[in-house]
Parts: structure tokens; C-alpha cells; sequence
């Protein structure tokens, strides 16, 4: 079952050029989102005609953010699309589908050096009240791997502020589900919560990198 409801409530008005000009999409674009399911089929109105609602017209932006801005390759988008649109899906769901497809396929680093980053992470997880860690969902496999990177190339900083880190990225995810609190649609709820997690990564990432610059002025502007 699908939350389609909400696409065809809306007024049909538009055709496919028009759909495609306000959208900033190529015609043959939108027809290619149409075949693969991620864009809803419009109202028929002859064997070759449709008409588009302004809710195709949020769903196209919501697919460019996802990919052109958020990075995610189609086959993710579709993923994560397919997880909103089903309404036996809970919006947790649907963040844990986001949250997989942005991880994508864990990188392979040896088995003992994994080892030794995992148990760093599981007991700073532990110790903070977060449960029991899956070792093989993908998060946690992509946070093993980057540890375990670092340490084999000598470079234990991160192990040594990975709590810090790990309170800091808390605080991160509480103003990320702040942005849902108070949202009495469960399509509002999901949608949201999805463009937060996609772009609120790129927006993280880019204030980081810009504190970086402010810091290293001072801390790094000379040669040792």
C-alpha cells in the first residue's frame, strides 16, 4: 500500500512541458523518473496526454535535493521514495532506510583492526546509554571502518575523542528531530525528516569544514 492519496488529491493542471519547466527537469527526465517509479503516473486524459498536480511538482524537487544536492545516486532516491510512499512504513522506518542508503557499502579494512574499533566504539556506546550495537548495519560498519583507517595509519585522535564526537553528534540528531515536533501530517513528518538527515549531512559537513578554516589560522599558521 502506498501514501499515493496524497499526490492525487491535489488539482491536475499541468502537462509534462509545463511540469518540466517549473520543475528545472528535462522532459525526458521526468519520463524517465515516470518509468522507474519515482515519480507517480499523472491523470490520463487521452492515450498520450497527462496532467500533473503541484504535488509531482514537490516530488521532482524532492528527487534533484536527494540527488543533486544530497548525492544520493537514483537507486537510492527510489529506495528511499518507495519507503515514503508505503504507508505500512513508520517515518523510524523510513530514517533507517535513509540512513542506509546514504551509507552505502562499508569500505573492507582488516579484521583486526576492525575488532579493536569496534570495541572502542561499543563500550563509549555503552557507557552513554545507547544499547547494544549491530556490528553489521551499516552505520556502525562505516564508523569501524573509518576508525580502524585511522588507527592503521597511526592516527588514534579520533578513538581518543570519539565520546566527545559521539555527544556532539546527540545534540546534532535532537535539532534534527526538533524540525518534526509539532507536524500533525505523517507525509509532512516523513518528508521532512528525510530532508533533514540528506541535507542536513551536506550542511554539517560545510559548517565543519568552515570552523576548520577559522581554527587552523591560528592553530596551524605556521610550520612546526
Amino acid at each position: 500500500m502506498t501514501r499515493s492519496p496524497t499526490l492525487g488529491s491535489e488539482r491536475m493542471r499541468m502537462r509534462m512541458a509545463e511540469l518540466s519547466a517549473e520543475s528545472g527537469v528535462p522532459v525526458a527526465t521526468v519520463k524517465y523518473y515516470l518509468r522507474e517509479g519515482l515519480l507517480p503516473a499523472g491523470e490520463r486524459t487521452s492515450p498520450n496526454q497527462a496532467r500533473y498536480s503541484q504535488a509531482h511538482l514537490r516530488r521532482l524537487k524532492l528527487v534533484k535535493a536527494l540527488t543533486e544536492v544530497g548525492g544520493m545516486s537514483l537507486a537510492s532516491a527510489k529506495a528511499v521514495l518507495s519507503a515514503v510512499d508505503d504507508d505500512e512504513v513508520t517515518p523510524h522506518e523510513v530514517m533507517g532506510v535513509v540512513q542506509e542508503e546514504l551509507g552505502g557499502i562499508p569500505p573492507t579494512v582488516s579484521e583486526e583492526a576492525a575488532d579493536q574499533a569496534f570495541a572502542v566504539l561499543d563500550e563509549i556506546c555503552r557507557r552513554n546509554g545507547w544499547g547494544e550495537l549491530p556490528r553489521d548495519h551499516v552505520i556502525v560498519a562505516n564508523v569501524v571502518a573509518a576508525l580502524a583507517t585511522a588507527g592503521e595509519l597511526g592516527h588514534d585522535e579520533l578513538a581518543v575523542r570519539l565520546e566527545e564526537y559521539a555527544h556532539l553528534a546527540l545534540r546534532v540528531a535532537e535539532l534534527d528531530l526538533e524540525t518534526v515536533r509539532g507536524l500533525s501530517s505523517v507525509d509532512r513528518i516523513i518528508e521532512t525528516g528525510v530532508v533533514v538527515t540528506v541535507l542536513g549531512d551536506r550542511v554539517f559537513a560545510a559548517l565543519r569544514h568552515m570552523g576548520q578554516a577559522l581554527i587552523s589560522r591560528d592553530v596551524l599558521r605556521e610550520r612546526p
